[in-house]
């Protein structure tokens, strides 16, 4: 028997996500205000800002945009040797874009696109979180005292990305930058992929592929923000809706990943999840879980059935004919996304 390729482990963890807005006042208010993140730096139409629980000094960057969507997905490489590997083998592949010096926060970084289209770059240098003295925790391995306002999310977790060819772009996902695939959807005797969710850390998913169902290319289903229980997915129910936010799906469990979720809408139209609970993966020999089109079902294990909107509505928006036979099967196949 031949033996298995050695793992690749040069993808440290999702450093930071850009999500374009038309509306970057109003989406700065509900990042800042009602998500209780932490502004940190300003440069041209771009925010900056940081979970209290995040230990990089900013893991979301918010662009004033004509469009909504997702701008660029960084990830951090395990070692400056790391980033060189990874560049070359991506640079090899035909997907490179090419080396810049690097945006706030981070050194120098190789930027390239997925097989669909999405914009992502690799770096190394990052610069650390330093509390000034009004963020200062008493706590010494937190990088920031818990401020109590809004939600106040703890990190960025993961996000979902939708994909035309969803099993091309996790074979780039898991053949060139290393992660580990932990559930797919396999519909049609396993034929069909229609979803993937990967990691490279022991984390469940800190990416995954979801076909879609518009044939378009390029855009985000959801970006994804970790709070630490239940209650603090529920209270952000309650903190959303006094403030006018609409809820889209949830507080429910998927059955896939086992994750607790709260789906809205920031003002520029991007979908975002307030998520907890889930499962960690550590064990170097997993088993990627497959389920089928029966054992899927609506993708929730318990909770109110997602709504065609969470089907059909992804940033930016498309307007094309979903009419046909492949559509309708996917509508319940896409419903799985966590």
């Amino acid at each position: 028997m031949a033996a298995a390729p050695e793992p690749i482990h040069d993808i440290a963890h999702l450093g930071s996500v850009e999500l374009l807005t038309p509306k970057p006042e109003q989406s700065l208010w509900y990042f800042r205000d009602l998500l209780g993140m932490e502004p940190v730096h300003e440069s041209g139409a771009s925010v900056y800002l940081r979970g209290y629980g995040d230990y990089a000094t900013s893991t979301l960057k918010l662009t004033g945009a004509k469009t909504n969507g997702v701008g660029c997905i960084s990830w951090r490489a395990a070692s400056p040797q790391a980033l060189e590997r990874r560049a070359k083998a991506i640079e090899d592949a035909g997907l490179g874009i090419g080396w810049s010096n690097g945006d706030y926060g981070r050194g120098r970084s190789y930027r390239f696109r997925d097989p669909d289209g999405h914009v992502m770059e690799i770096y190394y240098e990052e610069q650390k979180f330093v509390a000034p003295p009004e963020l200062h925790s008493t706590l010494k391995n937190l990088p920031q005292k818990y401020t109590g306002r809004g939600v106040c999310v703890r990190r960025v977790d993961h996000l979902a990305l939708l994909a035309k060819d969803v099993e091309a772009n996790r074979k780039f996902a898991t053949g060139l930058l290393g992660f580990q695939l932990r559930e797919q959807v396999r519909y049609d005797d396993g034929k069909t992929e229609i979803g993937s969710w990967m990691s490279p850390t022991a984390i469940h998913h800190q990416l995954a592929y979801v076909v879609d169902v518009k044939a378009a290319h390029g855009r985000l289903h959801h970006f994804s923000l970790w709070v630490d229980n239940r209650d603090d997915v529920l209270r952000a129910a309650d903190i959303l809706i006094e403030n006018g936010i609409f809820i889209e799906a949830g507080p429910s469990k998927h059955n896939n990943s086992q994750g607790f979720y709260l789906y809205s809408y920031e003002p520029g139209g991007n979908r975002v999840e307030i998520y907890s609970g889930s499962f960690l993966v550590t064990a170097p020999d997993w088993e990627p879980v497959t389920w089928d089109e029966k054992e899927r079902g609506t993708g929730t294990y318990w909770g109110a059935t997602l709504p065609d909107s969470f089907i059909e509505y992804a940033t930016p928006d498309v307007q094309t004919d979903t009419k046909g036979p492949l559509p309708e099967v996917l509508k319940e196949a896409i419903a799985s996304l966590s």
